[in-house]
C-alpha cells in the first residue's frame, strides 16, 4: 500500500466510526451529535468517506439522505468492526479464575516457598483448576528475573530489584528462636548470655557463619557458637527438632493485630517451641515483586491476591510500596 496516495484506505480508527454513525443515522447533523463533533465537521469527514470508498454513500432523497447499494453492504460490517475497537480498547475488567489456563514460576525462600506451594494449591484447586505452579530456588537476581519473564513473581526476597520493579510488602514479622521440646533454653528466662552460650545452626545459601543476629550480639559484648550451615530454612527446623541447637524461624510480633504468621506453621508441625529473643532485631519484612507489565493483567492479578490471602489470611487487599523488603536467607545464618 502507497501510503502517500491520498485516495489510499488508510487506517483511521476515527473513520471507521463516522461511517458507523452516518450509515446508523443517515444523516450528517445527527452523526455529528452521536459523536459530539459539529456538522461541518461531519460532512468533511463524509466527503473524506466518499473519495476513500469512490461511492457517495449518502444521497439526498427530498428532505432525507438514503444510502447507496455500497452502503448498505458496508453498514453491518462497519458496526461490526467499531464494536471490536470498543472491546480492543475498553480496559479489561477482570478475568475469570476458573477459565485460567496458565502456568505461574515463583522465586522464594525454601520456608516461604513450601506456605506459599500448600496454600496456593488449595486455592488453584478451589477457584482456578487451570494453575500450575513452578516454584524456583533464590538463586536468580530479582529484577533482570522479573525483566526477562523467567520468574512472575517473587516473595520473600525482593532486594536488589530494578527501578521499574514494582514491589509491595506483605507482612513485618519478627525472629524468634526454634528449639526442641526439654531443650535447656525452654526452660527459665531467656537472656542475651544463654541464647549466645547455646549451639546454633545458620540457614545461608553461600555458607556464611554471621549474619544480623551476631551484630545484635556483639554490642552485648558477646558471640554465638554456629554449629553447622545449611542451605534452607526447613532442613535447619528439622535439625532442631533432633538436636540441641537453635534455629531461627519469623513470626508475628507479640500484640500484633494479625492472624498467626503461616511461616511458623512447618515448626509447629515439627513440634518446636518458638522463644522471644532478648536482643533488638531488625523487624523481617517479607514482600513480594513482579514486573510492571504484568500489574494490569487478570492472571496475574489472581496469583498476586492469591498469595496475599495465603500470607495474610485476607481476601482481597492491594497496597503498592515500592520499598526494599529484608531477605529472609540473610537472618538464617545471617547472610546469603
Amino acid at each position: 500500500m502507497n501510503s502517500t496516495d491520498p485516495l489510499a484506505p488508510v487506517i483511521d480508527a476515527n473513520l471507521v466510526v463516522a461511517l458507523d454513525a452516518l450509515l446508523t443515522e443517515q444523516s450528517v447533523t445527527r452523526a455529528a451529535a452521536r459523536l459530539h463533533t459539529s456538522p461541518a465537521a461531519m460532512s468533511r469527514t463524509l466527503g473524506r468517506l466518499r473519495r476513500i470508498l469512490q461511492d457517495p454513500l449518502l444521497v439526498r432523497a427530498g428532505q432525507a439522505m438514503v444510502p447507496t447499494p455500497r452502503a448498505l453492504a458496508l453498514r453491518d460490517e462497519a458496526a461490526t468492526v467499531v464494536r471490536r475497537l470498543g472491546a480492543l480498547l475498553t480496559p479489561a475488567t477482570g478475568v475469570d479464575p476458573a477459565a485460567l489456563r496458565s502456568t505461574f514460576t515463583l522465586q522464594a525462600a525454601d520456608l516461604v516457598g513450601a506456605v506459599l506451594a500448600a496454600g496456593l494449591l488449595r486455592l488453584a484447586g478451589q477457584e482456578a483448576p487451570g494453575v500450575s505452579l513452578r516454584f524456583r530456588a533464590e538463586e536468580l537476581e530479582a529484577g533482570p528475573a522479573l525483566r526477562d519473564g523467567r520468574v512472575d513473581l517473587e516473595v520473600g526476597a525482593i532486594d536488589h530489584v530494578d527501578p521499574e520493579t514494582r514491589v509491595e510488602e506483605l507482612v513485618t514479622l519478627r525472629m524468634t528462636a526454634a528449639v526442641r521440646p526439654g531443650h535447656p533454653l525452654a526452660e527459665g528466662p531467656l537472656t542475651p548470655a544463654r541464647f549466645a552460650a547455646a549451639e546454633h545452626v545458620a540457614v545461608s545459601r553461600r555458607g556464611r557463619f554471621d549474619g544480623p543476629i551476631d551484630t545484635a550480639l556483639a554490642e552485648h559484648g558477646l558471640s554465638r557458637r554456629v554449629a553447622v550451615v545449611l542451605p534452607g530454612h526447613l532442613s535447619a527446623l528439622s535439625l532442631a527438632a533432633r538436636t540441641d541447637v537453635v534455629a531461627l524461624v519469623p513470626a508475628v510480633p507479640d500484640g500484633a493485630d494479625s492472624p498467626p504468621s503461616p511461616l511458623t506453621e512447618q515448626a509447629s508441625v515439627l513440634g518446636l517451641r518458638l522463644l522471644d529473643i532478648p536482643l533488638p532485631l531488625p523487624p523481617v519484612t517479607i514482600g513480594m515483586a513482579w514486573h510492571p507489565r504484568h500489574t494490569a493483567d487478570g492472571a496475574h492479578h489472581w496469583l498476586r491476591t492469591a498469595v496475599r490471602r495465603v500470607l495474610l489470611d485476607q481476601p482481597s487487599g492491594q497496597h503498592g510500596c515500592p520499598r526494599r523488603s529484608l531477605r529472609l536467607q540473610g537472618w538464617g545464618g545471617g547472610g546469603d
